[in-house]
């Protein structure tokens, strides 16, 4: 059988458990990227099964599980949700979380940039958007077969994303100031918590969502600013709980005002 870049494809190796984007070929080596879940990988063209698009994950479906979107209008008073940077290495990613963004009436920007080059500019963009939330993210991995999970040597982006936090924490060093959620699939989380996040991937080094992150930053900033947010509540929003996220009980970022 064929296939084409473009293509929808999973892995029998691994029981077809992913959907993927085929996004370049090489003789009979294949770089395949996640529909849904933040992964880049490489197969053998010979492991590929094709995939119908009738059967990848409906992304309204999971939105579904999620809260409708909030009035802010409600009452006399008036709501002024935390403002969020998201950067992202990513550029579907990115634009499928800025959509979610928008669609629940939260201000975003979003920053396209490599996860190795995150730590160089992110003070510069912290002074220039002065964000209540910033989101580090893109493409991890652990890899085994390069040492144990507690060696931060054995993952992909994951010093580099710890790089970031720190140099963002150099900015801003309470956490309840500056909101940090950081990480991807199979992330060092002890160490990104450790660096200095309130929120990161992957306490059982799993893949996540593309939405992931966005999603805990949206409820981080439709919080209450005057009240611990509930952190078990938060992490059973994202795809894979917390399995896939994890993080520390700290403040919303949301001021309540009267009258509107």
């Amino acid at each position: 059988m064929g296939f084409n870049v473009g293509d929808l494809v999973t892995r029998n190796s691994y029981g077809n458990d992913v959907v993927f984007r085929i996004t370049a070929i090489n003789g009979d080596d294949v770089i395949l990227k996640g529909m849904n879940i933040r992964l880049v990988a490489d197969a053998d063209m010979s492991d590929l099964k094709k995939h119908s698009n009738e059967d990848v994950e409906d992304e309204q479906e999971f939105l579904s599980r999620l809260e409708t979107v909030p009035d802010l209008n409600r009452n006399d008073y008036f709501y002024l949700p935390g403002k969020i940077l998201h950067i992202d290495s990513d550029t579907d990613y990115l634009k499928r979380c800025l959509d979610y963004y928008k669609k629940i009436n939260i201000w975003a920007m979003g920053i396209n940039e490599k996860e190795d080059r995150i730590a160089d500019n992110i003070i510069d963009l912290l002074e220039e958007y002065k964000p209540n939330i910033v989101v580090i993210t893109g493409h991890d991995a652990y890899y085994k077969r390069k040492g144990k999970q507690d060696d931060i040597n054995a993952y992909k982006s994951s010093s580099y994303f710890a790089d970031a936090i720190k140099k963002a924490r150099e900015y801003e060093a309470s956490h309840e100031k500056l909101i940090i959620i950081a990480g991807a699939c199979g992330s060092y989380y002890e160490e990104l918590i450790k660096s200095g996040a309130n929120f990161a991937s992957s306490p059982k080094r799993v893949n996540i969502h593309a939405l992931d992150p966005a999603i805990v930053a949206a409820k981080m900033s439709l919080s209450d600013i005057n009240k611990d947010i509930d952190l078990k509540s938060i992490l059973e929003k994202t795809k894979y709980g917390k399995d896939g996220i994890g993080g520390i009980i700290t403040k919303g970022t949301m001021h309540v005002g009267y009258p509107r």
